[in-house]
């Protein structure tokens, strides 16, 4: 087995050099760059504008927000973004703080909507990273609605972007 599992890593086991296989002469290789845009692929890597990225992370910080204390409140508010960004709920999973501060995450199909709150300064620390055709923006505006912010930011990484 060892054996095995030195040879998938691309080393001899005979030599403990690696080794590289020129590929040239392969008539039905496909450049990366054309298999990763190649938009029949089912994946779940988003490929927009050029681009192809495992999925879009946004960092949402709600401030000036209520019912940041209460576990009820983050449920239904992580169960909004779910259907509104047309995600598949696997799990959500909360734990109230004492005396004040809820955590927690929804485990998604498409990855996850993350919480950390802190009530008593009115600010909640939100992520919401999504994949395939989930629409993450759409979180924005009820995480706003749902703790009557005063005021959001956010932030937007494409993970994985320029690396596959």
């Amino acid at each position: 087995m060892a054996t095995q599992h030195l040879l998938q890593s691309g080393t001899d086991p005979e030599t403990d050099t690696s080794r590289t296989e020129d590929f040239a002469h392969y008539d039905n290789v496909v450049p990366l760059e054309t298999r990763l845009l190649d938009e029949s692929r089912d994946d779940h890597f988003i490929r927009r504008e050029g681009k192809v990225y495992a999925g879009t992370h946004l960092i949402i910080e709600v401030i000036g927000g209520t019912g940041l204390d209460c576990i009820e409140t983050v449920e239904a508010a992580f169960r909004r973004c779910v259907e509104a960004c047309q995600a598949t709920l696997l799990h959500i999973h909360l734990h109230k703080f004492q005396p004040q501060g809820v955590s927690g995450v929804a485990v998604l199909a498409e990855s996850h909507i993350s919480v950390h709150t802190w009530p008593e300064a009115g600010y909640g620390a939100f992520d919401v990273f999504m994949c395939g055709d989930a629409e993450p923006w759409k979180a924005v505006e009820i995480l706003r609605d749902a703790f009557d912010a005063d005021e959001i930011r956010t932030k937007e990484l494409l993970r994985g972007d320029g690396i596959v």
